[in-house]
């Protein structure tokens, strides 16, 4: 065999940290990451949440710090989940639209404390107001109902936005619902406040440890409005109807088990393309790293490179100010 052979030799360029640092073709930045985050009303310390290691239901006061570090860690956004007092519950989601609903005034609080050096979003649904756990209002027979929930997003918009929120995200998977909530804040002046529009939501069992985070009231599934994870054309469908009316940005959740969803819509659009690393996502990582059977800091970097890889420009996800500091 001729000593040339092989000619071609691609271990050339992983020799080094430095010569793989040089050639890396993908790149993680702080500026990719957004925290998502909860704030609960009526407690006095913060909440942990037992399905997911490290991540807290927060006090205003708690939620208030969490802001200002990862502003300080180089993190690019937080997106805000409200927790109402389940008194408070009913079947249309009443604290949703109050101006002195949980959410509204972690909004106020997040605004009042870092101003526009971190992109302050809102997640614009009814889960977690409802007594049922729907994602909207219900018919007399239990369906929910598309065009009433549609109302009531326009509301809830509309107070997020003057609450502080920069981005509002749409996340029911309600027909038109960009659209209207587009028009709502239109409406009132907020033509500045962008929508991040949960364009692709896939109806996925790794949501479970989310339902703790919300104190879901769900009985039941979304299968009706969440996406089949049996289809991708669909998804693509949905992207363009968000597109036509008025989405700023997109995405794609869950991240990790749809990264060929992600590639597709990264493909087909010119609006930055979002990916949330969901609940279960994080936590099967810490529940394998705390056994000891993978190595933690490793996985979490991998795992969030690999949703870069696929094609999104922004990552949701519960080690947000964590990767950012290491970054």
């Amino acid at each position: 065999m001729s000593s040339s052979f092989p000619g071609a030799r691609p271990r050339r360029l992983r020799t080094t940290p430095a010569m793989r640092r040089m050639v890396a073709e993908t790149r993680l930045h702080p500026s990719d990451l957004i925290l998502p985050a909860f704030v609960r009303e009526g407690i006095g310390e913060p909440v942990p949440i037992s399905a997911m290691p490290g991540v807290v239901q927060h006090t205003r006061d708690t939620l208030r710090k969490a802001a200002v570090e990862a502003v300080s860690a180089g993190v690019a956004g937080i997106m805000l989940f409200g927790v109402p007092e389940d008194a408070k519950k009913d079947a249309v989601g009443s604290a949703g639209t109050d101006p002195d609903g949980i959410l509204q005034v972690a909004l106020r609080d997040v605004r009042e404390e870092v101003g526009d050096d971190l992109v302050i979003m809102s997640d614009l649904c009814l889960d977690e107001y409802t007594d049922h756990g729907h994602c909207g209002v219900l018919t007399e027979d239990g369906r929910v109902d598309n065009d009433a929930t549609l109302e009531r997003y326009a509301e809830m918009a509309q107070v997020q936005a003057d609450a502080g929120a920069h981005v509002v995200g749409p996340s029911g998977m309600m027909d038109g619902q960009v659209g209207v909530v587009r028009d709502a804040l239109d409406q009132i002046g907020k033509e500045d406040v962008s929508i991040l529009a949960y364009t692709v939501k896939y109806s996925s069992a790794f949501y479970g440890p989310f339902r703790e985070a919300v104190g879901s009231s769900l009985v039941g599934d979304r299968k009706t409005y969440q996406q089949d994870p049996a289809n991708v054309r669909e998804s693509l469908r949905e992207l363009a109807l968000d597109l036509e009316e008025g989405a700023d940005m997109v995405m794609v959740k869950p991240a990790g088990p749809y990264l060929d969803v992600l590639a597709r819509v990264a493909d087909a659009v010119d609006v930055p393309v979002a990916a949330y690393q969901i609940s279960g996502e994080y936590a099967m990582v810490e529940a394998a790293a705390e056994r000891g059977w993978i190595d933690r800091d490793k996985a979490i970097l991998e795992s969030l490179t690999g949703i870069k890889r696929a094609g999104a420009n922004m990552i949701l996800t519960y080690w947000a100010t964590e990767v950012a500091r290491q970054l």
